[in-house]
């Protein structure tokens, strides 16, 4: 995919934020504001270019370890609007036939912590909830139609290691 000069000037400060320039999984530290009405919390410093759609994900048993689900091309963005997630992050280094002994990066997310996780193309990711009626929202750089065109499942126990 060519991008013009423009469209990599409005993706800068994304890339910035969320790894592109390096391809790594990286997380942004959000604000938590609470007082006596009540709490809010923000990303003041994501920044929404590239995004295509939003979904949510309900975990409703904390025994299921939902993944590994891949994608070359996609980006993604993940935040935990309810509950708590354990989540992992591999790159494969053969989509058809990956390693079974390639390291994966873990992150704890959880609604307390105004958190985002940014995940750049490349990566496949698997995720437990912590408790039942955890809530994932879920951004993606993809149409829904160029994801199913770009999934890659592997076994959950492939790489996935509880804490």
């Amino acid at each position: 995919m060519a991008f013009s000069a423009f469209m990599l000037g409005a993706l800068g400060c994304l890339c910035y934020l969320c790894g592109m320039a390096d391809e790594k999984v990286t997380l942004i530290q959000g604000e938590v504001f609470t007082d006596h009405r009540g709490r809010i919390t923000s990303l003041n410093a994501f920044r929404f270019p590239g995004v295509e759609r939003v979904y949510f994900i309900h975990h409703s048993n904390a025994d299921v370890v939902r993944g590994w689900h891949g994608h070359q091309f996609e980006r993604k963005w993940f935040y935990c609007v309810k509950g708590s997630f354990r989540m992992g992050f591999v790159r494969p280094d053969n989509w058809e036939h990956p390693s079974a002994d390639l390291e994966p990066e873990f992150f704890e997310l959880d609604e307390h912590n105004s958190q985002i996780v940014c995940v750049p193309p490349g990566y496949a990711n698997c995720l437990k909830a912590h408790q039942p009626g955890s809530v994932l929202m879920v951004l993606s750089g993809a149409t829904y139609p160029e994801c199913l065109a770009d999934s890659w499942r592997y076994p959950t126990s492939m790489w996935w290691r509880d804490e």
